[in-house]
């Protein structure tokens, strides 16, 4: 296995990476400024410069990855088309050049509340909306997915077991950002995490259970 990662400086990014070296499987991060990634990220991973909204610089970056793991999303900003452009249209390049090189699973981060036109985060250029669109054109794509809707993403990591549930059945809740990395890279091992989609958050008082159990428990 061999991971490729997109949006690897963000704060969610970061935390993949930073997992999939822990597991020691090779990794190479999609950067745009290789300086500033070289104090965010492990030594281990392997910088490649590129751009999700310059499909011709994908190819070469994905390179021989197995797998993909994409962590992208719009920053909040002026500019209306923001979430188009990097939640739906750098994650749809990112799908057809993983198809076009034979990509065995494409892991995606999303969000909770897709479904919801009226939520909201869509005040902020639709989010939810090109997201959603992102998440359709996987599903139609061919490829082997696992779409991982989290909940409000939190920096500070915290105790509390994960809770997972199948699509449009958690509409609140929060998760660190540390256990939805975990959850991504442990999407690629469980055959039960393939060609679905699993909203995670994450709660106190909790039953404890292995991500094998989470994922098999989602229909």
């Amino acid at each position: 296995m061999k991971a490729f990662v997109a949006g690897a400086t963000g704060e969610t990014g970061r935390r993949i990476v930073e997992e999939l070296v822990k597991r020691n499987i090779p990794v190479r991060a999609l950067v745009r400024d290789l300086a500033s990634a070289q104090g965010i990220l492990p030594a281990a991973a392997e910088l490649v410069i590129g751009d999700v909204l310059q499909p011709d610089s994908l190819a070469a970056a994905l390179a021989d990855s197995t797998v993909l793991l994409c962590a992208t999303g719009a920053k909040p900003s002026f500019d209306p088309t923001g979430p188009y452009k990097v939640d739906f249209e750098g994650t749809k390049n990112l799908v057809d050049v993983a198809k076009a090189k034979g990509v065995e699973h494409f892991v995606l981060v999303s969000s909770l509340c897709t479904s919801q036109l009226f939520h909201p985060l869509n005040l902020f250029w639709l989010i939810l909306v090109w997201k959603k669109q992102a998440e359709e054109y996987i599903k139609k794509s061919g490829l082997t997915y696992t779409i991982v809707r989290p909940g409000g993403l939190k920096n500070e990591d915290n105790p509390y077991p994960i809770v997972m549930s199948s699509a449009d059945t958690l509409f609140e809740g929060s998760i660190p950002r540390t256990k939805v990395a975990q959850v991504c890279v442990e999407a690629l091992f469980q055959p039960s995490a393939r060609n679905k989609i699993v909203e995670i958050v994450a709660k106190p008082e909790t039953p404890e259970r292995s991500f094998e159990e989470l994922f098999a428990s989602v229909a």
